[in-house]
């Protein structure tokens, strides 16, 4: 497995890396998939140099399945508009941006091709898609990965939050290794892929600040005559971002 320092926006791979991203997110991974082999098995085998896994192959499922513990991203500006249901799951009355959801919510996105955008999908569409790719199975496909997506997310957000992080939404990727038994089929639960806010200052309400990517995230959404490329002062304040979020997850500094 190849760690990069490369980081993506908006679908876009910016052509210039951050600076111990790689290593950050391969640690942090490596770490949630040692701590989460009793509910579901991963692809990575631990061995004795945290950078270094041994996967087996595996065969990815077409859909990711996103998990949201609160009201934010995407969700958000749809139920601000007023809607009311997202991927097929009703939202409750009266909530606020950021706000916790009373239970965590799944919401599946098909898995587009390079240069394509995933399309949010319901449940029981997730269901459809996959009996396409593996016919007789999408029911029984669908319902596991979206029991362990809610049981991976549970542990590992209650994990994080005595480490002073909330975890707020991340997704998982699924595969099937050499022996048809389901598996984690990519990185999980890293700044590139979860949204993550410190616990001390959270207040529903209004924006949250994060150890993730989205200041890199909105530095290019609001500077778009700027291209792709980050200026050094936003790449260093994103470093510092991740380091920060690693450290308190991880508990020792980069490299120990």
């Amino acid at each position: 497995m190849v760690a990069t320092d490369r980081i993506s926006a908006f679908d876009v791979i910016l052509p210039e890396g951050i600076p111990y991203k790689g290593q950050m997110l391969n640690q942090i991974a490596a770490k949630f998939l040692d701590a989460t082999t009793d509910i579901c098995p991963n692809w990575k085998m631990a061995t004795p140099d945290p950078m270094v896994t041994v996967g087996v192959q595996c065969q990815g499922f077409p859909v990711e399945m996103i998990v949201r513990g609160y009201l934010c991203g995407s969700a958000w500006r749809a139920y601000k508009s007023g809607v009311r249901e997202i991927c097929g799951v009703k939202l409750p009355e009266g909530m606020r941006e950021n706000e916790r959801f009373p239970e965590p919510i799944v919401t599946p996105t098909t898995k587009a091709e390079i240069g394509d955008h995933d399309e949010n999908i319901s449940y029981e569409q997730s269901i459809v898609h996959l009996e396409k790719y593996f016919p007789g199975k999408g029911e029984e496909y669908a319902k596991k990965i979206k029991d362990y997506t809610i049981a991976l997310y549970k542990k590992c957000a209650e994990y994080a939050l005595t480490k002073g992080i909330i975890i707020a939404d991340t997704k998982f990727e699924f595969g099937l290794d050499e022996d048809g038994n389901i598996v984690i089929g990519d990185e999980m639960l890293t700044p590139d892929s979860s949204r993550f806010w410190p616990a001390d200052v959270y207040e529903p309400g209004h924006g949250q600040p994060s150890f993730d990517k989205q200041f890199a995230r909105d530095w290019l959404k609001a500077n778009p005559e700027k291209g792709w490329k980050l200026p050094d002062d936003v790449a260093q304040k994103t470093i510092d971002i991740y380091l920060e979020g690693y450290e308190k997850l991880t508990g020792k500094p980069l490299g120990k």
